[in-house]
């Protein structure tokens, strides 16, 4: 029998007489939003009001991790948390609360499952369609469920909203083990799924959810589940019980949770498939390139790169949040990436500051599909070094200009992703030559604050065509919430750890590998000339790291990175140490090419792990036991 649970305890956002106000004192109001089709839409699009922005520069989960930094006069919450600066009393990127125009999730929860008990009231709907609101409602649900689980790990399970008359022990509620979450998180989604609608691709209504979004979302459910973090970890969770002994993380590792994440996995891709969605490829001739782009591949390559993430609602694209933020207080994480306008003399005209790390720059491939420093030809030991650029390397740097090595021969997504000092930049409709040294046009204006503090540019998430002066100006897209290429991901992975390496892994894996312009893993790792472990993707332990960095490289700068550390468990080994960049107050190039630290991280581990519960829900509710070390 399911229990019922009394949202409101659990979000400080609204007290118990604002939870009066809404539900027992407006019951009239409650039926009339949904006697009709047109307004209980409303209540529909209330449900979906709580997707996190993620394409906000002060609301993103991409700057809470070691991709990006800012100067400190530009510091986000994401940046603090890295810095240590989170805390229970005022928590940041507070799910579980809300914060800013963030509400709180539980809030959410509380819609929905209002539109799930009343939506069958309304009278000129069919069954049909009340059925499947009521499944998107379900849904969400689940995914708000997911986020909290994600950011909290146990939490408690709100599967319908309790009268008022309920008693203090039924509004007090308690969390949940982790696989009590994930299992209720899975059965929800299931339920969904029996009602949501197939794909339409020709639809307004893309967006919102359908089958294939919820089963890929139920991929990743069962991937985070089966993961290190949540599975088996006695090591860091062995003493963390609730008040009846019970242990809130499993303590002993199950084999079985990857077998069920490689089989969702599976399920997702087909049904995808099946549905029209396919990894992207741009299909025009970009302008000023002429016979150029034709003849090369690897120009085509680096755009179905780029308009992977900017092309609207492109067939790689499984859900996008529709609702990209607007306006001036919340910043589109766009303008804070795009470079100034050349013809401007003004600093006003300098918005970018959201620089990618000297670490992410080494992350990417060298152009034979292997780490920087596992590629026998390429010059590890001296890749701060400087060099000319020859004729050879023309599309990725400027010919006879003087860049970093580590600039050079690398993969086509480390020239889609990154801007860099002697390298290029499609956007405001035209090619730019950059040059990002102080003083120059693309770098730090005299002692500015609007600058890239490493020396590197975000190019990934900014359209060619958005230009910087105004938020009019900026081509929108729906932020990739969910893309194809993370099922292929997935699926290699879940084989990986439930069965070892296998033709079928390599498969996924070289998918994703072969839009990106790079040779296939079988190729690249068992080159001998080039490969400095050979064979490395034949063992499990080999193919897993070469698997993680793939993942790392392919959905860098969309807020996967942080919950991929966390859940293998390696947050204290990329999120415990320095940032550090180019010298980019420097001049000259002997001055410039210096490697400085450019900012700090801090985790406490195990206790940033997860996020703080707001002392406020424990005071409010004492029932709820509050996370190791806040």
């Amino acid at each position: 029998m399911k229990k019922k649970f009394i949202i409101i305890l659990l979000a400080g956002l609204f007290s118990c007489d604002n939870y009066l106000d809404i539900v027992p004192d407006q019951t009239q109001q409650v039926d009339l939003l949904f006697e009709r089709k047109e307004v209980a839409y409303t209540a529909l699009a209330t449900c979906y009001a709580y997707l996190p922005k993620n394409d906000g520069v002060y609301t993103s989960f991409m700057t809470m991790s070691d991709e990006i930094t800012t100067p400190i006069s530009k510091e986000t919450d994401g940046v603090r948390i890295m810095k240590g600066q989170q805390s229970a009393s005022n928590p940041k990127f507070g799910l579980w609360s809300g914060w800013s125009d963030q509400g709180s999730l539980w809030e959410g929860i509380r819609h929905c499952n209002i539109l799930i008990e009343n939506i069958h009231n309304v009278v000129d709907m069919t069954e049909e369609e009340m059925n499947s609101w009521a499944a998107e409602a379900k849904f969400l649900k689940a995914y708000y469920h997911f986020l909290l689980f994600t950011y909290y790990g146990p939490i408690p399970i709100v599967d319908e909203n309790l009268p008022i008359s309920a008693s203090d022990n039924e509004v007090r509620v308690k969390r949940s083990t982790v696989d009590q979450s994930v299992d209720y998180i899975v059965q929800t989604i299931d339920d969904a799924i029996l009602d949501l609608p197939v794909r339409e691709l020709s639809s307004n209504d893309l967006g919102r959810i359908d089958q294939v979004i919820a089963k890929s979302i139920k991929s990743r459910v069962l991937l985070y589940a089966a993961s290190p973090l949540f599975n088996g970890n006695s090591e860091m969770y062995s003493g963390f019980i609730n008040e009846d002994g019970e242990h809130y993380f499993n303590q002993t590792y199950d084999q079985t949770k990857w077998d069920l994440a490689k089989d969702a996995s599976l399920d997702a891709i087909n049904a995808a498939l099946e549905n029209g969605v396919g990894l992207y490829e741009f299909s025009s001739t970009p302008p000023n390139y002429e016979d150029e782009y034709e003849e090369s591949e690897f120009l085509r390559t680096l755009y179905d790169l780029k308009y992977t993430i900017v092309d609207k609602w492109n067939s790689e694209l499984i859900w996008g949040n529709s609702n990209p933020v607007r306006d001036n207080d919340w910043w589109q994480m766009q303008a804070a990436c795009m470079m100034k306008n050349p013809s401007a003399s003004s600093v006003e005209a300098a918005w970018q500051w959201i620089a990618p790390t000297l670490r992410i720059a080494e992350l990417f491939y060298t152009e034979n599909g292997l780490p920087i420093d596992q590629d026998l030809t390429y010059d590890f030991q001296n890749r701060f070094n400087t060099a000319t650029v020859g004729a050879s390397q023309n599309y990725q740097a400027q010919y006879g200009t003087t860049t970093a090595k580590l600039n050079l021969n690398r993969e086509p997504r480390f020239y889609s992703s990154l801007g860099f000092d002697r390298g290029y930049n499609r956007t405001w409709g035209n090619l730019w030559q950059l040059r990002m040294k102080k003083g120059e046009i693309h770098g730090r204006i005299a002692n500015s604050d609007d600058y890239l503090i490493t020396g590197y540019a975000l190019k990934k998430l900014v359209h060619p065509d958005s230009e910087g002066d105004g938020y009019n100006k900026i081509v929108t897209y729906a932020w990739p919430m969910i893309r194809l290429s993370e099922l292929y991901l997935n699926y290699a992975e879940a084989i990986n750890e439930s069965v070892g390496p296998n033709q079928e892994a390599y498969d996924a894996l070289n998918t994703v590998r072969e839009r990106a312009g790079i040779s296939n893993v079988e190729d690249a790792w068992g080159n001998a000339s080039i490969s400095a472990t050979l064979n490395k993707h034949t063992t499990q332990d080999g193919f897993r790291e070469i698997i993680r960095q793939e993942r790392l490289i392919e959905l860098s700068f969309e807020g996967n990175r942080y919950n991929d550390i966390r859940r293998w468990k390696q947050a204290e080994q990329y999120f415990n140490s320095p940032v550090f960049g180019w010298s980019v107050d420097e001049t000259s190039v002997g001055g410039y090419y210096n490697i400085t630290q450019v900012g700090t991280r801090s985790f406490n581990s195990p206790r940033d792990y997860f996020h703080p519960i707001s002392i406020n829900e424990i005071t409010i509710n004492p029932n709820l036991t509050q996370n190791l070390g806040w």
